[in-house]
């Protein structure tokens, strides 16, 4: 008896330090209906908000806030951009901190509702001021997008991850394929629709319609979530999930003492490397790629003259959709396919190493455009390069995401950690778009580095993101052992 009892502790005790070769664990199904609500309810805001970047720029052209001068118009399209970073900075934590003491589903209703009044505002607005207050107003009042992500960790376990965590990104490229088309399509529908949108409140709000169409979907993902989604948080569950669960965790003593201990958990005991290298990866990530995304609406909108492509708001809205759709497509198919392939890590440093080049492709474009004189194919070409460039790029939001979830010690803490995470990157998008759209009109203005130094400044950033890949750890930690 005393021997098959130490025989035992010996193999428990061995077994996480030497594996057998092979052996690996049995890969947990997705609970499909469930994250198939919830990615639903992703697919919403990012159609929400990024319906305005094809015309956000000609509408403050429109309002004479620039006085007519056509590069100045990134200053100003940069303030926009990242003021709702700057109210969601200054309050996603608290709305992940209060999902985990009231439950998810509250804070996502609070959310979606915000995002949809702040959106028929924003269409309704007739001068700076009113864009300043709206964009803060969805800022303030959306905490949706770290919920969901700590939903999804709650969903899934260390089998399924790669594959639940693949869905965020595909649904914010869906989002960014559908997104601008629609902005595009529908900005100024008198122009394109006389007949049907010939009143005087069209020529009034010309931008009204995408953004009242965005509402609309916001209300039905609001309706749907209301009705289907199970809430995750395990004190706030109805009893017939835990009912089952014969064990000391499910009694209500348990419950009770573990609704406590995250709702008093310090931060600060948070902060450790574990946790913090992912974090400040997801933060530098975000703040390149924001940076990236502001700046190629705005350099496929700036005349040519000025080093751009001139295109009008319709074709940025069908060039940003196509990135979309490839990009989603791709991380479809092939995200977990490569993670499990080349591992997390590995994924993640390719990933990064491609932000030198997709910058690049902007002055390689300026530069096609001056020596050829007009648009034709080779900037066709050129823009289906950066295309690629990119759906390499955005795989690394899906590793880093698995890497922050990972990090928390138990799933207690992962709405705070997850706030921890989305507060820095709403930090870094907040400076993001500012920075790079003022880099970008004052290289134009001013001609700096041939106006390229927007370009040559982040490029020299992307070295950060570089250095802190490195520090990752070689895994992602399994959460279930």
């Amino acid at each position: 008896m005393d021997t098959s009892n130490s025989h035992e502790i010996m193999i428990n005790e061995t077994t996480p330090l030497v594996p057998a070769k092979g052996s690996t664990k049995p890969r947990t199904p997705l609970p499909k209906l469930q994250i198939g609500i919830l990615i639903t309810l992703q697919l919403a805001e990012p159609i929400a908000s990024t319906s305005i970047f094809p015309y956000i720029n000609q509408l403050i052209r429109e309002l004479g806030i620039t006085g007519g001068d056509d590069a100045a118009v990134g200053y100003y399209a940069g303030i926009i951009d990242s003021l709702f970073f700057v109210g969601q900075a200054l309050t996603v934590l608290k709305w992940a901190r209060l999902s985990d003491r009231i439950g998810r589903k509250p804070v996502l209703v609070i959310g979606l509702l915000g995002t949809c009044i702040s959106m028929l505002c924003f269409g309704l607005s007739t001068n700076f001021w009113s864009l300043v207050v709206s964009r803060c107003m969805c800022g303030f009042l959306n905490g949706n997008v770290v919920v969901m992500k700590t939903m999804m960790g709650e969903l899934t376990d260390s089998t399924n991850m790669a594959q639940g965590f693949a869905l965020i990104p595909i649904v914010w490229c869906i989002g960014g394929f559908v997104g601008p088309l629609m902005g595009g399509t529908l900005a100024r529908p008198q122009d394109h629709w006389p007949a049907l949108f010939s009143g005087s409140f069209w020529r009034n709000y010309p931008y009204f319609l995408p953004c009242g169409v965005a509402a609309c979907l916001l209300i039905l993902a609001l309706v749907m979530m209301t009705i289907f989604l199970e809430e995750t948080l395990s004190t706030k569950r109805r009893p017939k999930f835990t009912s089952t669960t014969v064990s000391v965790s499910s009694s209500p003593d348990r419950e009770l003492l573990v609704k406590s201990s995250m709702a008093n958990m310090p931060l600060r005991s948070l902060l450790t490397p574990s946790v913090v290298i992912p974090i400040a990866n997801y933060a530098m990530l975000s703040f390149l790629d924001v940076s990236f995304r502001v700046l190629l609406p705005l350099f496929l909108s700036t005349p040519t003259y000025l080093g751009g492509l001139g295109f009008d708001p319709a074709t940025i809205g069908w060039w940003m959709g196509l990135v979309g759709i490839t990009d989603g497509v791709f991380q479809a198919f092939f995200f977990a396919r490569i993670t499990d392939w080349i591992g997390p890590k590995r994924l993640f440093s390719v990933s990064v190493w491609c932000y030198p080049p997709l910058v690049a492709m902007f002055p390689i474009m300026s530069w096609i455009l001056r020596a050829r004189g007009e648009v034709d194919y080779t900037i066709t070409f050129a823009l289906l390069l950066l295309i690629c460039i990119e759906v390499t790029w955005d795989m690394a939001y899906g590793v880093v995401f698995m890497f922050i979830t990972g990090s928390a010690p138990t799933n207690n803490v992962l709405g705070a950690i997850n706030g921890l995470s989305q507060t820095s990157a709403a930090v870094a998008r907040a400076i993001g778009p500012a920075m790079a759209t003022s880099l970008f009109a004052v290289s134009k203005e001013h001609n700096l580095l041939g106006g390229n130094a927007a370009y040559i400044v982040l490029i020299a950033l992307s070295g950060g993101l570089r250095w802190l890949a490195y520090q990752l750890p070689d895994e992602v930690q399994d959460r279930d052992e």
